[in-house]
């Protein structure tokens, strides 16, 4: 029991040296070396190698932190943690990254077995100190956040301490425990993919798959040489653990293609269609660019966002929704989230009440481009759609017609959005469904109303289905808030560690890659 306590102390330390806050230890304890750096010369420094420009205000501010005690290097020479540095950034591919050091080969010199270093000690640590915050910048935090908030990323953005992590990296040596603590677990399942996609890649990849234009589909038990090129992509992706050659669509295939289906967005079934087709078909580089860019995504999250008892996660590509308890799923539903002209919002709140029977308060831009033509043609419009006037405003009244239908889930936020009930349930058996204004449309939306309530005495199955049925609005407030995630990601690892391709709604990874791949 002692172990344990002292275990969970450890590990709330070592999440807590990240917040802003925090305040670095006594720089003359980070290593045994007494070595001072003279101010004077990092000036010099960036003159001479203007490429590093960029770092210098960080740079100066670690090293007023370490009172201008030198980081990388003691009186025996180059530390160790130096060496995992330089390491991981020559591996930083693995990581999905493109970019290079700027000055790399001076880098690599720092460390040859050449007695002859074109670098004095002094540049040496400076450019170590430089290729850390070049490493911490690319791995650690991605593009920055003027840029994600231009693309409609409003989900909060992790902050990282160039310090504090510099303590955590240096008590390990080889950086794994600042990897776990500031980037998102989902980040290392891509990565492992990102391997293995780019082992297939080099392999040659997967031929396209030729299917004839007359072919409406393909059956259990058809013949045709595309069965064939279905089973050997499949074989490659590893949906199917055998190739054994034949044109038939067989048993063992039926259930590659069902897995292939079901983790990449379909409804799974035992029918090949031009659709799937066309996915089978997307290049094996194209999977890789999404794989990186969604690793991209995950590097602005932080792991303690994902700490929380229980959590919401929407994830809009894959139209579906999640309630997260102990890091488990504990229910999932399908959702419809809005169309292109009317985006569901990238961002977080909290959920902290529940409306059954609601109205529906129709958004200013419904009143003028649907309420009001439909009024100038039929002046019973808002009779017949079960709404009136109020104060002003339009609100539909409730009931079972009710575009929110008869719950909803309340996370209070300038964007309006809000999970709610529906009665277009028909909706939801389609693949694509980026149907709504914007909110997220939940298919068990009685269901969640039941598992968010039922450890709550005062209510039970029967209580929640007299209030959804009441015709009169009714409002109640979480004891509990609930925190709600509604994120953007168009390839995920899910626990079982396959990779999930979702179409790509918003068409978001193309300006995202832009931004990683294109930059001067």
């Amino acid at each position: 029991m002692r172990k344990n306590s002292i275990l969970i102390v450890i590990l709330l330390t070592m999440l807590s040296v990240f917040v802003d806050s925090c305040k670095p230890k006594d720089a003359k304890g980070l290593h045994d070396s007494s070595i001072s750096l003279d101010s004077t010369v990092v000036a010099l420094f960036f003159k001479t190698y203007p490429d590093l420009k960029e770092y210098q205000k960080e740079l100066i501010a670690f090293y007023q932190i370490y009172e201008y005690n030198y980081i990388w290097h003691d009186e025996k020479g180059i530390a160790e943690y130096a060496y995992s540095l330089h390491n991981k950034v020559k591996d930083i591919e693995e990581e999905g990254i493109s970019a290079t050091f700027p000055y790399q080969s001076k880098i690599d010199d720092v460390f040859s077995d050449g007695k002859k270093k074109d670098l004095s000690s002094t540049d040496a640590e400076l450019m170590l100190t430089s290729l850390y915050l070049f490493y911490v910048d690319k791995v650690y935090k991605g593009i920055d956040h003027d840029a994600t908030t231009a693309i409609g990323w409003l989900l909060p953005r992790k902050k990282v301490s160039y310090t504090a992590l510099l303590d955590l990296i240096i008590s390990d040596d080889n950086f794994t425990v600042g990897d776990s603590l500031t980037i998102y677990s989902q980040y290392f399942k891509l990565r492992e993919v990102l391997k293995h996609y780019r082992q297939i890649e080099e392999s040659g990849g997967w031929k396209p798959v030729n299917i004839d234009s007359d072919i409406k589909y393909y059956k259990p038990n058809d013949t045709a040489e595309a069965i064939v090129q279905i089973r050997e992509h499949l074989f490659i992706t590893g949906d199917i653990q055998q190739n054994n050659l034949s044109n038939r669509y067989d048993a063992d295939l039926v259930a590659a293609v069902q897995k292939y289906q079901l983790r990449n967005g379909f409804k799974p079934d035992s029918l090949i269609t031009p659709d799937h087709i066309k996915h089978l078909n997307v290049p094996v580089g194209d999977r890789i660019k999404s794989i990186v860019v969604n690793m991209e995504r995950c590097r602005w999250l932080s792991p303690e966002t994902f700490l929380a008892p229980a959590y919401i996660f929407v994830n809009i590509p894959s139209y579906d929704m999640r309630l997260i308890r102990k890091g488990k799923t504990d229910f999932k539903s399908n959702v419809v989230v809005g169309k292109m002209m009317t985006q569901t919002v990238i961002f977080a709140g909290n959920m902290t009440y529940l409306v059954f029977s609601p109205y529906w308060n129709l958004p200013k831009n419904i009143i003028e481009e649907e309420v009001k033509p439909g009024l100038e043609k039929n002046k019973n419009y808002l009779k017949t759609h079960n709404m009136e006037w109020n104060n002003g405003q339009v609100r539909q009244l409730p009931g079972k017609s009710n575009s929110l239908g008869l719950v909803k889930f309340m996370f209070p936020n300038s964007n309006e959005i809000y999970l709610h009930d529906t009665p277009s349930k028909n909706l939801f058996s389609k693949e694509n469904r980026a149907f709504s204004h914007g909110c997220v449309r939940v298919s068990r939306a009685r269901d969640l109303a039941i598992i968010l309530l039922e450890n709550n005495e005062d209510w039970n199955e029967e209580k929640i289905d007299k209030a959804m049925h009441a015709g009169k609005e009714s409002i109640y407030s979480l004891k509990e808030k609930i925190p709600v995630h509604i994120g953007y990601f168009t390839a995920w690892v899910d626990d079982l560690g396959n990779i999930n391709f979702y179409e790509d709604v918003y068409e978001r990874d193309d300006r995202l890659a832009l931004l990683l791949f294109y930059k001067e």
